[in-house]
């Protein structure tokens, strides 16, 4: 089964100072390349490229490098019926609206689980599991 890749985990694979959130980032990132298992959405790509090139202070050229590199990932390209299912997520659960997006993509292709630390650990959509993988990690 696939599993969903929200966007911090790609900026803290490309900001060598994020310490331990920075190696997590790449063997979570590199495993799901070998297994060919990464979906990602219109939305991350988004993101990264707006982080990468701001916060981050990478080149242009570098962080469309890194979205070309995505170009093997499953991509979610949301819709109409997508955005309104992501309000009713958001409605129902609370949630920040950009979150709500990055779930219903996740729920939209059928993905065991969502890679972020902006959700709840173990929180379950369906059959979709939250995981934060720097939770049990000794940041430093």
């Amino acid at each position: 089964m696939n599993e969903f890749v929200d966007t911090n985990v790609f900026c803290y694979a490309h900001e060598p100072g994020a310490g331990r959130k920075h190696e997590i980032s790449i063997d979570l990132i590199k495993r799901l390349v070998e297994e060919e298992t990464g979906s990602i959405s219109i939305q991350v790509l988004v993101e990264f490229y707006s982080v990468a090139t701001g916060k981050l202070r990478l080149s242009s050229q570098y962080a469309e490098a890194v979205l070309n590199d995505l170009g093997g990932w499953y991509l979610h390209r949301p819709d109409h019926s997508a955005i309104i299912g992501a309000v009713h997520l958001q409605r129902r659960y609370k949630l920040a609206w950009y979150d709500a997006m990055i779930l219903n993509s996740a729920l939209e292709t059928s993905c065991s689980v969502l890679w972020t630390e902006d959700c709840s650990d173990g929180q379950r959509f369906g059959d979709l599991v939250i995981r934060n993988p720097y939770k049990n990690a000794h940041l430093v």
